[in-house]
């Protein structure tokens, strides 16, 4: 019986569809980790997570399991053996399965049992779920596979203790949200507890739409509790090396546990990958973005250059007839600072002549927020021909309030490709800027020091459509309203329990209607980072006609 075992977390960041090119990886982190005898990889980690309907397209799956065969010859050199993630047909059905690749062949498969539905989980669509799992044989111990959300309940770890699992395995491919990595680790202490087994958790890292992955894959003790940790948001191997105690249980060596990220530097990680990697793994040369001088487009503009650096982002000012002097200095002010380019392009010839077309149709009627919603139409549809000319991704800059309520104008702002402030309320907005002119992440390419003028923080928000206009003139201030939307759409929260939290019942239920009218304008807007617990999209699904009314 062997007393040592050196495991490696292989974290690894996958292209969806991309077979092949995931193999590719999946040896190359292979051949920098010649010291172990097992990597671990995340949940379909060569299919890429999530695939969605392309799992069900056969030829996909018959590239996959032809794959898998592949890299399973490679084990035959007597160099690590893998357990890999990937999609398997068995009996005439699909699995989310776990792959252990050793000595050239599939010496063993496990099917994930508990798949997910709710959230941004769709796994009942495509995988059937597979039979509580018996452990895996593995060079003088006992492997209990659970497949991500197989960690979540006692079940499955409690069966494989029972059947004599010595060590606990769980592949990963766990969205990044706020306050996530700890919910993990609470998880991983209770089923070490329950089990009196230590664990090895493994996430994926990188991109996939509006999902980000952030890595973070540790070894937990039941008695010790963290034993190492990988750095977050980064590809690459961490190795454990594990050893049989006297009375048969196994416990990890001390080994490297990386800073913890958390908080607004977590979030802000996310968004730099999100976007990074939504540009990269689509083929997008660089990104384009209207930089108004306001706070939403310069931390748009911040990130873009921190993941893509600035010679890959453009942006454009164009002012309008109530543009203020302070918002075209402020934008020169951000693009300097990023080392990017600004091309200034006034809206207001376009302005009079979509007028003179409108007068006679528009005769006898005042002028209302039609007008402001031209001036957002026409900033759409310069910047869109921007994109289209350079073939440079279109970049929209709103954030989660606006969103929210419908504070933005469809095919005018809302325009473009990619939103990375799509789950970003608005006061986070102001703190993720306070703390990235204090603060650059190492790795990122923008510089350091202050990149968003003190005076874009601290003045009123405003769309600048007419004169003297303020973002309160529609809305309640950003904290009231931020704090009723996070009741709201996070919690769910009745108009009652959310004005039993100190918020007016008026401006509650004003909240509520603005948000339930909205959905139609979301419906149409681009994806964008998950970064909280609700996220629109995949995660809050809600009828465009809807007569649900909030009163009983």
């Amino acid at each position: 019986m062997s007393g040592a075992l050196a495991v490696g977390l292989a974290q690894v960041n996958p292209v969806v569809g991309d077979v092949e090119g995931n193999a590719e990886r999946i040896l190359a982190l292979r051949a920098d980790a010649a010291g172990c005898d097992l990597l671990v990889f995340g949940e379909l980690a060569l299919a890429g997570y999530p695939p969605e309907d392309l799992v069900l397209k056969r030829i996909f799956q018959d590239r996959t399991e032809a794959a898998a065969r592949a890299l399973a010859d490679v084990t035959s050199d007597g160099g690590p053996a893998l357990l890999v993630g990937a999609p398997w047909r068995t009996g005439g059905r699909l699995f989310n399965a776990m792959l252990l690749l050793d000595q050239g062949k599939i010496s063993a498969l496990r099917f994930k049992c508990q798949l997910p539905n709710y959230g941004v989980f769709d796994e009942k669509r495509v995988f059937s779920p597979g039979p509580l799992p018996e452990p895996i044989a593995f060079r003088g111990t006992q492997l209990g596979v659970l497949i991500c959300e197989d960690m979540w309940t006692p079940d499955v770890a409690g069966h494989l203790a029972a059947c004599g699992a010595e060590l606990l395995v769980v592949p990963n491919g766990s969205p990044f949200e706020t306050d996530k990595p700890g919910i993990r680790q609470i998880l991983a202490a209770e089923r070490t507890a329950e089990t009196a087994l230590p664990l090895i958790y493994v996430n994926l890292v990188g991109g996939q739409d509006e999902l980000v992955f952030d890595g973070s894959s540790f070894a937990w003790d039941p008695a010790e509790g963290l034993r190492a940790r990988a750095p977050a948001w980064e590809e690459g191997v961490t190795t454990t090396h594990w050893q049989r105690c006297a009375d048969g249980f196994w416990t990890c060596a001390q080994g490297e546990v990386s800073t913890d990220i958390d908080g607004l530097e977590a979030i802000y990680h996310a968004m730099t990958v999100g976007l990074r990697d939504y540009v990269e793994k689509n083929g997008f040369p660089g990104v384009v973005l209207g930089l108004s001088g306001g706070i939403d487009s310069a931390l748009t503009a911040v990130v873009a250059v921190d993941a893509l650096g600035p010679k890959r982002v453009r942006c454009a000012m164009m002012p309008s007839p109530y543009t203020s002097d302070d918002s075209l200095r402020d934008a020169t002010e951000v693009a300097q600072q990023l080392g990017v380019r600004l091309d200034t392009i006034s809206i207001e010839p376009a302005m009079i002549a979509f007028a003179n077309m409108l007068a006679d149709v528009f005769q006898g009627l005042p002028a209302d927020v039609t007008e402001e919603n031209v001036q957002a139409r026409i900033r759409g549809l310069l910047l869109m021909a921007i994109s289209n000319k350079l073939g440079h991704m279109l970049l929209t800059t709103g954030n989660k309030s606006e969103m929210s309520v419908g504070y933005a104008t469809l095919y005018g702002d809302m325009c473009g490709g990619f939103s990375v402030l799509k789950d970003i309320y608005k006061t986070t907005v102001f703190a993720l800027s306070r703390w990235r002119n204090q603060r650059r992440p190492t790795g990122f390419l923008g510089p350091a020091g202050t990149v968003i003028p003190e005076r874009i923080i601290s003045k009123a928000p405003t769309a600048e459509l007419r004169p003297n206009q303020k973002d309160e003139d529609t809305l309640p201030p950003y904290p009231e309203l931020d704090g009723i939307l996070e009741a709201l759409i996070e919690d769910e929260a009745s108009i009652e329990d959310v004005a039993a939290r100190g918020y007016e019942t008026a401006t509650v239920r004003r909240v509520w209607r603005m948000i339930d009218r909205a959905e139609y304008k979301r419906r149409q807007a681009p994806p964008g980072v998950k970064i909280t617990r609700r996220a629109f999209g995949r995660d809050r699904r809600y009828p465009i006609t809807n007569g649900f009314t909030d009163r009983v």
